[in-house]
């Protein structure tokens, strides 16, 4: 059997595991739970759906799943039906829900991720609230909580980060991030495994310059070390304030 081999094997069993670890660890989903998640049509969303419905038995825990894809007037690119056969296959109900993203922007603005994130999470939240959902599902890792974090203290000067379970006042829905613990180096491993990555699609406008460039700092002065990467989380959550719970 070849090392190749045994790598790829490996991927699911180590999303699964960091997983578990991140949904016990800060509690994400307890009994009866209804979850809906946002699925973009990416690898991330993706292999979170996967995750989480294959996880049932391991979690024993009695909770339903949902998935939400956001479609819009600028991003036609999603392999909707494949998405929807997937998701399918790992018994997830799937809605496709078109939102004009750009046709709600005022004169002279321009689009933008802050604007596109900010629409989509309303309308996300909009849905789960008027159909009984308690809890949204986002497939940010890792990386993403790190390089947030860096972001809003160099651009912001504050001390924040994506939160791995945000509980909204206003509203009866928190936001959960169960892949919090995992590295888009694995997910990505995972995703090559159980097919997921040909499927996926990625936004046309792409990553944005200063999430770029903080992630070519963070690799510097990590060395890539999923270890350091860690280490860097358990501080964001271990002070007096828990940055990673809102």
């Amino acid at each position: 059997m070849s090392n190749r081999f045994i790598r790829k094997a490996d991927a699911s069993a180590v999303v699964q595991k960091l997983t578990v670890k991140t949904v016990l660890e800060r509690k994400l989903i307890t009994e009866g739970d209804r979850i809906l998640i946002a699925a973009s049509g990416g690898k991330d969303s993706t292999v979170l759906a996967w995750a989480l419905a294959s996880l049932r038995p391991a979690l024993k825990t009695g909770y339903e799943l949902e998935a939400l894809h956001i479609s819009s007037d600028f991003c036609a690119c999603c392999k909707k039906s494949i998405l929807s056969q997937r998701l399918e296959e790992w018994g997830i109900p799937f809605t496709d829900l078109f939102v004009p993203i750009i046709g709600r922007l005022k004169e002279g603005e321009k689009m933008n991720c802050y604007w596109c994130s900010t629409q989509r999470r309303t309308e996300l939240l909009k849905y789960a609230v008027e159909r009984g959902f308690n809890k949204i599902a986002l497939g940010h890792h890792l990386d993403d909580i790190i390089e947030t974090f860096f972001m809003n203290m160099t651009g912001k000067g504050e001390l924040s980060t994506m939160p791995v379970i945000l509980k909204y006042r206003k509203y009866p829905v928190s936001l959960i991030r169960p892949l919090a613990l995992l590295e888009e180096r694995q997910i990505i491993d995972c995703a090559a495994e159980q097919n997921i990555l040909k499927a996926a699609c990625t936004c046309p406008y792409g990553i944005n310059s200063k999430r770029r460039d903080i992630r070519k700092r963070i690799a510097e002065f990590t060395g890539s070390s999923g270890v350091v990467k860690r280490r860097i989380f358990k501080a964001l959550g271990s002070g007096e304030i828990d940055l990673l719970s809102e």
